[in-house]
């Protein structure tokens, strides 16, 4: 009994001891001294464990690197390697502090293949894996004296808090090198830095070569890369340091807007950079920048002189001479090889002081510009005019006189944003020379006024014309005959600014859509039907024609020019003009190449097209859509025939909201308004509409509800009519009362889609398809509760008339909307 208690003891004991060690060895693994090495198969943690270092091997290899990667992130995402160039074979690798106090990385023969090598000895260091992600080698007894950070000897990723050097006397900086290739972190043939030479800004190289540039630093965007502007919460952070180090070092740093966010930037081994912010929900990497990556942002994809454009409206060419220039080889030119560039149609004349200068807007600035300061040297066209070698100049914002004195190259036109530049000509281009002699004066003036002298003779034979006819009309005036107002206003009125509302002829919209023939022919709805068209240049649109005998059709044409042509939102339909001739009223709206989302969604076959993340992307744009009439707009705006056919869908499947003839404008201190005139569609109506005629913007809520969950189940709301559910809305409350709410997600799509998501979307379906309406939330929290997954969802309410939709009038495969004849309406105040 004595031994059993005895051996029970030294087990105790041995347990106590071995949990100790565990113990010690987790203190350890957070900093890396003399007396704790991290061999293969340890790992080194970070502060609030972000980041992990250890050993790690690629996909599809045994070798072994030391590198670090975000610690809790599957699958695993490596930010920095150290012995890139030389890995080891086997697992006895070890990572440690050496004689001299430099952090290395040892084989199994204890051979360094990999060193901080900083200056030898450095007594009592360590080495420290911050919650940055950067791996700091420190003295013990201050931790603020570093001698090396990983953060300055980058690989291929930029992490926020690094600093990229930028020292015009040290030339160019190739900090990022990526991998060779996916599975290969030894260096590739790229490289991504900063060309610190005139304005400030970042290149991707190949070898010594060009690939891609930012444009210049203004202080707050990349110049090159004006979208900047839209990704405000995600790019705008960098920030140059000031005042400069003794040397004349500035830095490049930035900082997320969210600090809590997890984002990167990583040059890729086939050289494209791309931003990338971590989505806790999703649980993957969302990219939110990719460069290049069109066409024209290719470094002097054009050749010298030219301009790039990927503006489909701009030219069937994306390449063009600017204006003053021409093709250098005008057969290559012709066969799309744009690479010989541009050349002078009219040598300068710098000696005679007669060159000219024209404007180019809306452009990404030329490589290789210089930073003039003027001090007392005059204006910067003064600087540039005084230099024969100057070929252009401009002032850019947050940068100043900029001149360029080499060839023009790597322009680009951007469609939004983008700065101004001055290109010099010969004086001959831009409208002729200074020195113009007397006789030629003499001779201009006498023709100029001789001309003016004819002019205002015809003008008076016109005026003395049209009094007679005026007179004999006066006196043969019918006093029956009252003079009117235009067609255009009297069907609109005042409330739409013609001049930028365009008006087309009817031959013309007739000649675009082949006098609207059936193979033209895109739909046909309640009041008219829909051409495709095509105009001189290219320019493809969509043509609504409506019955000239219509009643309905009138009003609903007044409507949605008076409501469409004030709408500016990417998710919602252009309106691009009209034609009012005799009996014909004509909408033109942007062409939209997918048709409808009802073409995709309830077609057995297209329907595969909608994989779950294109059809997650559909349901956000058209909430965003319904959020800005209700509450972002200057017209609060109730569309009343929400529906999947009136949703469109670009060349891209990004949905617009379309078909604004039912659309009502309420003043923003107007909740509710009752209505005799019911319009609209059954199915997609809300109850207290369909059977009292009172709408407001939970009418819209409700029927963007139903279409959640027609778009997550790829199934019409009245194709349930006659079962025992009455309707989609009746099947997803029974599915969702029995816990079985997965089985009304698409079977289409269910291999591809994330169903937490899709059970999300149901859920948000149901809490807008709810009768009362003061239970349906607003569109601004629809949006937040799609958007944020970690916010609770109510539960929603059992419907209990969802079965009015049998009392509609419905034809098998089209919606009829019925429409009475005497429209009231009652406003109702808050």
């Amino acid at each position: 009994m004595a031994k059993f208690k005895r051996n029970l003891t030294s087990v105790t004991t041995l347990l106590i001891l071995l949990q100790l060690c565990s113990i010690v060895s987790c203190i350890r693994s957070t900093l890396i001294t003399r007396n704790n090495t991290i061999r293969d198969g340890d790992t080194l943690i970070s502060e609030e464990e972000v980041f992990e270092l250890g050993f790690f091997s690629p996909k599809d290899s045994t070798l072994r690197y030391v590198g670090i990667w975000y610690k809790n992130i599957q699958p695993q995402t490596i930010v920095w390697v150290a012995n890139r160039e030389r890995p080891l074979s086997d697992q006895n690798g070890a990572i440690k502090l050496a004689d001299d106090g430099n952090l290395v990385v040892v084989d199994g023969k204890n051979n360094t293949v990999w060193s901080t090598n900083v200056p030898p000895k450095l007594n009592n260091t360590v080495a420290v894996l911050l919650k940055t992600g950067d791996l700091v080698l420190s003295s013990d007894s201050d931790r603020d004296t570093r001698f090396w950070e990983s953060f300055n000897n980058p690989t291929d990723t930029f992490l926020p808090g690094m600093r990229v050097r930028v020292n015009p006397s040290s030339g160019e900086n190739h900090a990022f090198i990526p991998w060779k290739s996916e599975t290969d972190p030894s260096p590739g043939r790229y490289s991504m830095g900063i060309d610190p030479f005139g304005a400030i800004e970042i290149v991707i190289w190949e070898g010594e070569t060009r690939k891609w540039r930012s444009g210049p630093w203004n202080s707050a965007i990349f110049t090159g890369v004006p979208d900047m502007f839209h990704f405000t919460n995600y790019i705008h952070g960098f920030k140059l340091s000031s005042p400069p180090d003794p040397d004349g070092s500035v830095f490049l740093t930035y900082v997320p807007s969210n600090k809590d966010d997890l984002s990167r930037f990583r040059i890729r081994f086939d050289g494209i950079v791309e931003q990338l912010r971590w989505n806790r929900d999703a649980r993957n990497w969302t990219s939110l920048q990719v460069k290049p990556s069109k066409e024209c942002e290719k470094y002097n994809r054009c050749g010298n002189y030219s301009v790039c454009n990927d503006s489909k409206d701009f030219d069937s060419s994306k390449c063009s001479c600017i204006y003053g220039f021409e093709p250098a080889y005008q057969n290559q030119w012709n066969n799309g090889n744009f690479s010989g560039g541009c050349i002078r149609r009219v040598p300068l004349n710098c000696s005679d002081k007669v060159d000219g200068f024209r404007v180019l807007k809306g452009m990404k600035v030329p490589d290789f510009g210089s930073v003039v300061s003027l001090n007392q040297s005059g204006t910067c066209k003064d600087v540039c005019m005084r230099d024969c070698s100057c070929k252009a100049y401009e002032v850019v914002p947050g940068i100043g006189c900029m001149i360029w004195t080499r060839d023009l190259i790597d322009m680009e036109h951007f469609e939004h944003g983008g700065n101004s530049i001055n290109i010099r000509l010969a004086a001959s281009e831009i409208g002729g020379t200074k020195e113009i002699s007397k006789f030629w004066i003499i001779i201009f003036s006498t023709i100029g006024a001789l001309m003016f002298g004819l002019c205002c003779l015809c003008i008076w034979i016109l005026w003395r014309f049209r009094k007679r006819v005026k007179d004999f009309l006066w006196k043969n005036r019918d006093s029956s005959v009252k003079p009117s107002r235009s067609r255009f206003q009297v069907l609109v009125g005042d409330q739409v600014d013609t001049p930028d509302f365009p008006t087309f002829s009817f031959n013309s919209v007739a000649s675009a859509t082949g006098d609207f023939s059936e193979e033209n022919k895109l739909g046909q709805g309640g009041f008219g039907t829909v051409y495709k068209g095509n105009f001189p240049g290219g320019r493809e649109i969509a043509v609504k024609r409506l019955s000239g005998k219509s009643k309905q059709g009138l009003e609903e044409f007044r409507n949605e020019i008076s409501l469409i042509a004030k709408l500016q939102h990417r998710n919602l339909v252009r309106l691009l003009g009209c034609c009012i001739e005799n009996d014909e009223k004509i909408l033109l709206y942007e062409y939209m190449p997918n048709n409808s989302l009802d073409h995709f969604l309830f077609d057995e076959t297209k329907q595969r097209n909608l994989e779950w993340r294109k059809r997650w992307d559909i349901i956000g744009g058209i909430a965003r859509g319904l959020l800005y009439l209700h509450r972002d707009s200057r017209l609060k705006i109730i569309h009343r025939d929400l529906k999947a056919s009136n949703i469109l869908l670009d060349k891209e499947i990004n949905p617009k909201i379309s078909d604004f003839g039912m659309a009502r404008i309420f003043n923003y201190r107007q909740d509710q308004a009752n209505t005799i005139r019911v319009v609209g569609t059954y199915g997609y109506m809300a109850p207290e509409y369909a059977m009292e005629g009172s709408f407001s913007e939970k009418s819209d809520v409700y029927s963007f509800g139903v279409l959640i969950m027609e778009i997550v189940s790829g199934r019409k709301n009245i194709s349930f009519r006659g079962s025992e559910h009455g309707s989609l809305i009746g099947y997803a409350w029974h599915l969702w009362s029995q816990e079985k709410t997965k089985e009304l997600i698409d079977l289409t799509m269910m291999d591809n889609s994330d169903v937490n998501e899709a059970i999300r979307c149901i859920h948000v379906g149901m809490l807008c398809t709810q009768d009362s309406v003061i239970y349906r939330p607003n569109m601004g929290s629809v949006l937040l509760m799609l958007e944020s997954q970690t916010s609770h969802l109510p539960r929603p309410r059992r419907p209990t008339f969802h079965s009015f939709l049998n009392f509609g009038e419905i034809v098998e495969g089209q919606n009829v909307a019925t429409v009475n004849d005497i429209t009231l309406t009652t406003v109702v105040g808050r």
